[in-house]
């Protein structure tokens, strides 16, 4: 019997996929615990349908996250922090900081979390802080470090 898995099926498929097991495994266990539906005509086309679907808001996403990215690119943000003798800071400057500074001067709402700082900024001067919006997609935020 053909059956579509409604969900995640150990040794067996992923969600959305037609496989092919022993009716008595079907009817008691996957068609009763509600893990899939028998392949008919209908159910078929309906998993064709939503594959599309899906296919089609992934696709969207990904473009937002690179008309995103370009505008980011753009842009540049400018943190103060305390600096002794030759550009020594106290402290670092990190991720949440860069994100609160995006969100006061750019009016960018950027989640600190994809930020990809390998460590805390600990030095005046630019620096290129990038930033994962989609897994395809990294944009580089240009970051002015400044004495106050």
């Amino acid at each position: 019997m053909k059956v579509i898995l409604i969900e995640d099926v150990k040794s067996l498929g992923k969600k959305g996929q037609l496989v092919d097991v022993n009716d008595g495994y079907a009817r008691n266990f996957i068609l009763a615990k509600k893990l899939g539906v028998e392949a008919t005509p209908k159910n078929l086309n309906d998993l064709k349908l939503k594959k599309a679907n899906e296919e089609k808001v992934a696709k969207e996403v990904y473009e937002e996250a690179v008309a995103f990215a370009e505008r980011i690119s753009k842009m540049e943000v400018n943190v103060s922090i305390k600096a002794g003798e030759g550009g020594k800071i106290f402290g670092s400057v990190s991720s949440k900081e860069i994100a609160q500074a995006a969100q006061d001067q750019l009016g960018v709402e950027l989640d600190k979390k994809k930020m990809q700082l390998p460590s805390p900024i600990k030095t005046v001067g630019t620096q290129m802080v990038p930033i994962k919006l989609h897994p395809k997609v990294t944009a580089q935020l240009k970051v002015n470090v400044r004495e106050a």
